[in-house]
């Protein structure tokens, strides 16, 4: 063989085994986003299975406020059905302003504040809550990662010759949960 020959099939590997690198840490990547946000999903789904045993739990005491059960209800059916990120997003950003004005409306009502079954699903809201905070947070690192990956050079050619896209984070939406609570004695 000829020495050209040999140094053109090395630089032809060479470029294979690059192109090669670089689409399967994209297909990583995008599998690592794919995974963080199931985790988000099954952290949503807990929520919204916990509201409706809040509500009947509250509705004993609170025969009043029917307005504000109708809301958590019509937030909680938006989120359920919500396809993509952003409209999930949004939807979940209104089921948790919904769910925090009812925590405001069950201050009024010590009975249920000391009822054990309400203090319980109560605290389980409070502990989903925390997991999808952090399911948010480490969803939204990974698309970081992603979008970082196919936006540099040199895989941003990998990325736009096999159509990998860019992806959202999933962003607080509702300006009220922007907002630092206000602490009065």
């Amino acid at each position: 063989m000829s020495t050209p020959l040999i140094i053109t099939a090395i630089i032809v590997v060479l470029l294979i085994l690059f192109v090669t690198g670089i689409y399967n840490a994209l297909i990583r990547l995008r599998n690592q986003v794919d995974n963080s946000w199931s985790q988000i999903d099954v952290q949503l789904k807990r929520r919204h299975d916990l509201i409706p045993n809040l509500i009947e739990t509250a509705k004993g005491y609170m025969q009043h406020e029917r307005g504000t059960f109708e809301a958590i209800t019509e937030a909680r059916s938006k989120a359920m059905g919500a396809k993509n990120v952003s409209d999930t997003a949004k939807a979940e950003g209104a089921l948790g302003q919904a769910l925090s004005n009812f925590m405001l409306v069950v201050e009024n009502y010590p009975d249920l504040k000391a009822n054990q079954n309400f203090l319980a699903l109560q605290e389980e809201l409070t502990g989903t809550e925390n997991r999808i905070s952090f399911s948010r947070q480490s969803y939204n690192d990974q698309v970081l990662f992603f979008n970082n990956k196919i936006q540099m050079f040199p895989s941003n050619i990998i990325a736009g010759m096999f159509n990998f896209g860019k992806r959202d984070f999933f962003e607080i939406e509702n300006a009220a949960e922007r907002e630092v609570p206000k602490v009065q004695f």
